[in-house]
């Protein structure tokens, strides 16, 4: 019963830090967001950090993310893509600096100074980040720190 009332209240906190999260989402953010993404439906904000706010949103059949700084200025639009959305020029980037590789997942970034192609790709044993901005030229290639801890995968000596 302890055990009950405690997890009642913790999560009756988390849902008023939630709660107050969308309710300080300064007007400046909010009017940018609605000009920006006029057609936007379930609309969740979270404060990223002291100087930036994320909506992450749907529209046109897909999940989007996109941030904004506090005085309302466009920073960033993510939305995943399917395989099979992957340009052709995009997808012969991969080929060519990467072998026996599966796509775990592919998004498009959107900032002001242009669109760039994100990958979570896996080679073997080990997973990479790959970004590629949309003349085809390779911007990132990262190893993956394997931040969500995969349990299939315990080889920590990479």
């Amino acid at each position: 019963m302890k055990n009950l009332i405690l997890t009642m209240v913790l999560m009756l906190a988390i849902s008023t830090v939630s709660c107050a999260q969308q309710k300080n989402v300064p007007e400046k953010v909010k009017s940018a967001f609605a000009q920006k993404f006029p057609s936007a439906k379930k609309v969740s904000w979270d404060m990223e950090d002291e100087t930036e706010w994320e909506a992450e949103f749907k529209m046109n059949g897909k999940e989007y993310s996109a941030n904004f700084s506090v005085n309302g200025e466009w920073k960033e639009t993510e939305y995943e893509i399917k395989k099979s959305e992957i340009p052709a020029n995009i997808k012969a980037i991969l080929d060519q600096n990467f072998t026996d590789y599966d796509i775990e997942g592919a998004e498009i970034a959107e900032t002001a100074s242009g669109k760039s192609y994100e990958f979570e790709i896996e080679v073997g044993e080990e997973e990479f980040e790959v970004v590629i901005d949309a003349n085809g030229k390779l911007t990132k290639k990262k190893e993956s720190d394997d931040e969500e801890g995969d349990e299939e995968n315990d080889d920590d000596n990479n």
